[in-house]
């Protein structure tokens, strides 16, 4: 065999980290239920368009092909959504597990080169995820047997959701590589994947509801790219006269995410012998303390003394709640986000009152908002509370905790308190957004002198509704169902990471219960409100995304009972509903905690040990 044809298949096929990963990862059961599962939902959602889309009776050519048109667009974006949620999940590996040192070691002794080394990570893990989408290939090809679907954009479709997949990948396999991240990066790696997609897609709508024309942020986030490819009536395209990536915006995101991976590749070769990025965090005086962590109250870096703090009457409360700050980096990133969020809340308030927003941009704007500041706390919710036991039995904390006088009963109440105390502030972020808003509708009109801000006319079949752009009391109906769904989502990671023996197995069985509960709700609550009277807009208020749904466009969300009753009873039924969530997802949590605390010494018992 020629040299060069050995080098070429040494960095891929024959790697043997890349073999070693996908021959491990083909005997996890875990992984053949996510196949499973990926497949069956395709399927599911393929047949529930199909008989959606087709009506009873004599069918003609042409409606058969727009059922299968619509059906390969639901399909699609459903597709390009799961590859997203998974990729992370199945990359979460070379940051937990490849960023610890001694792996590390251990690999550098080896004849591998770096660029074996990085390709051997990136490849054996993404073959998973690139495994998913060719077996969805044959569900796309079923959808061309009723006409309608190209195979051109049957390919395009699938190559967007690679270079998705491709580009999350090696960002993984970067991180891995600097050294400077461990299993506590693998859901802010998560978080920030999922923040990115929900910004750049919320600024791309205003940008073009002022505009009217295609933004240059079509190229920078897939869900965009794949809607001008499947959507191409609906979604605006470049002229002749505008830029390249303006008129093919699918090509330029495919070569911007192909470019942007082989980057990221050359320079986590060029850093994973060179010990990656530490060498930057060491760099420094040791014995000082310098003046910005002197200002929030921390000791020099890497010393082993720090200031004394006084602790609450439960100690596991005040470890969860206070001690998480004991880093610079993560107080800036928690107090970053909430004075961020605040300042921008009001932003958006000062913007429609001096006419730089209208009162849809203004209204769009803040749903976006609101709703991708909840999404990120409910996440950051799901990784505190999934990790707050199994890291503390991984490193053997738990045992030493065991041997106080600290109950179960002790140690959960303190680990749910501690860790809602914690995430208050954050909460305060988007209830605070709402409240300032709620304000200004309420002054608007009798001291401002500016009801026209306020104040939005819809058009609804027969009748013609006069409503404020938001509800002024949004921020207590926000209360009511955010707070308490903050605490089910601690509660349900509590209930995981004591029964889980790792990390990431811990926060995927928690994310996925929160999600499937909050999906199914959601949905129910978000349909139900715009088409059934009075129960409809009672069911809004039962999950955080169609109750600020509601608080921001009661109109639109509550159809059902506007259109048949008026504003004023879908506002009273609204906070109904706003205060049964609140009081079921309480018993809930009571429930959950009290079933957790009579198992838990049996089950830290069963999973003693392990690491």
């Amino acid at each position: 065999m020629p040299p060069i044809l050995r080098w070429l298949l040494a960095l891929g096929p024959t790697n043997p980290i890349a073999v070693r990963l996908v021959q491990n990862g083909s005997k996890r059961t875990r992984h053949m239920y996510v196949r499973s599962g990926y497949l069956a939902v395709l399927i599911v959602v393929l047949l529930w368009a199909l008989i959606f889309n087709t009506r009873e009776g004599d069918l003609s050519y042409l409606e058969l092909a727009r059922a299968g048109a619509s059906s390969f667009t639901y399909i699609a974006y459903l597709q390009i959504l799961l590859i997203f949620l998974l990729t992370p999940i199945f990359m979460a590996g070379a940051i937990s597990q490849e960023a610890n040192p001694r792996t590390w070691d251990i690999l550098l002794t080896t004849p591998l080169s770096s660029l074996q080394i990085v390709l051997g990570n990136l490849l054996g893990r993404l073959f998973f995820v690139l495994a998913l989408l060719v077996a969805g290939l044959p569900l796309f090809a079923l959808t061309q047997y009723f006409g309608g679907v190209p195979g051109e954009s049957i390919f395009a479709s699938v190559l967007v959701a690679a270079c998705s997949a491709l580009v999350v990948g090696t960002i993984a396999i970067a991180l891995s590589t600097s050294r400077l991240v461990g299993k506590r990066a693998v859901f802010a790696f998560y978080i920030a994947s999922v923040s990115y997609v929900a910004i750049t897609a919320g600024v791309d709508v205003w940008l073009r509801q002022r505009t009217g024309g295609v933004t240059w942020l079509t190229m920078l986030n897939p869900f965009l790219a794949q809607q001008s490819l499947l959507s191409p009536s609906a979604y605006p395209r470049g002229g002749p006269g505008d830029a390249w990536f303006l008129r093919h915006p699918v090509s330029a995101w495919c070569l911007l995410s192909t470019g942007l991976s082989v980057l990221l590749i050359g320079l986590s070769a060029f850093t994973a012998r060179l010990g990656g990025l530490s060498w930057l965090a060491s760099r420094g005086s040791r014995g000082t303390v310098p003046w910005y962590r002197k200002m929030f109250g921390l000791g020099a870096a890497g010393s082993d003394y720090r200031p004394p703090r006084s602790v609450w009457n439960n100690p596991i409360a005040w470890r969860e709640a206070a001690a998480r700050n004991a880093t610079l980096g993560r107080i800036i990133a928690r107090w970053g986000f909430i004075t961020a969020g605040l300042a921008f809340g009001v932003a958006l308030v000062v913007g429609l009152h001096v006419g730089q927003l209208g009162a849809e941009e203004f209204r769009l704007a803040l749903a976006v908002t609101v709703w991708a500041e909840v999404a990120v706390i409910t996440l950051i919710a799901l990784n505190m509370a999934a990790t707050a036991v199994t890291r503390e039995r991984e490193d053997g904390t738990l045992d030493l905790l065991l041997a106080t006088p600290i109950t179960p009963t002790d140690y959960l109440n303190g680990k749910l308190r501690g860790m809602i105390a914690y995430l208050l502030p954050l909460l305060a972020v988007p209830i605070g957004t709402l409240a300032f808003a709620g304000i200004y509708v309420l002054l608007a009109g009798s001291v401002l002198g500016v009801p026209e801000r306020v104040e939005v006319t819809r058009q609804l079949i027969g009748t013609t509704v006069q409503a404020p752009v938001m509800l002024p009391e949004g921020a207590i109906i926000a209360a009511l169902v955010v707070v308490p769904f903050t605490a089910f989502c601690v509660m349900v990671g509590l209930m995981w990471s004591v029964k889980s023996r790792g990390t990431i197995g811990s926060i995927v069985s928690a994310a996925g219960v929160v999600l499937g509960v909050a999906g199914v709700v959601g949905l129910c609550g978000w349909q139900s409100a715009s088409e059934i009277e009075y129960a409809g807009a009672l069911l809004a208020g039962l999950s955080p995304a169609s109750a600020l749904r509601a608080v921001v466009d009661p109109v639109g969300a509550m159809m059902g009972t506007v259109g048949e009753a008026g504003l004023t009873p879908a506002r009273v039924f609204l906070l109904i509903g706003a205060a049964i969530a609140a009081v079921g997802q309480v018993g809930v949590v009571w429930a959950i905690r009290v079933s957790v605390v009579k198992g838990f010494d049996m089950t830290v018992r069963r999973l003693a040990g392990t690491r």
